[in-house]
């Protein structure tokens, strides 16, 4: 890979983009769906393919925000646990964006503060 870095943590640019096309816990997505709009606002590595964010959909699975509801290959389908709300973490001083029922630490992974 190469030395990019993104301006906005990867993790976070993730939530954001569920939080604005798809907060509803009856919407489905892909992690396809997310990886386009990832490539389009242009803030990710462009040698990167969506095998190379595989992490990011688990840690979002595991940390409680959406479950993984079917796989087909690199395909993840994907459904909110509960409806996302948008938080300003003071200490890496950026947006945030987290599911109802999750707890309160900051899921930038280069941060993790208490919300």
């Amino acid at each position: 890979m190469s030395d990019f870095v993104p301006e906005i943590p990867i993790a976070l640019q993730i939530r954001k983009i569920i939080f604005e096309k798809f907060n509803d816990v009856d919407t489905k997505f892909t992690n396809d769906d997310i990886f386009e709009t990832l490539q389009s606002n242009g803030d990710l590595d462009p040698s990167w393919i969506i095998d190379d964010t595989e992490s990011f959909f688990t840690d979002i699975c595991n940390s409680g925000l959406a479950r993984n509801i079917a796989q087909n290959l690199t395909t993840m389908y994907l459904k909110l646990f509960d409806p996302i709300e948008k938080f300003h973490c003071k200490s890496c001083d950026n947006d945030v964006y987290m599911g109802l029922s999750e707890e309160r630490l900051c899921p930038n992974t280069s941060c993790r503060s208490v919300i």
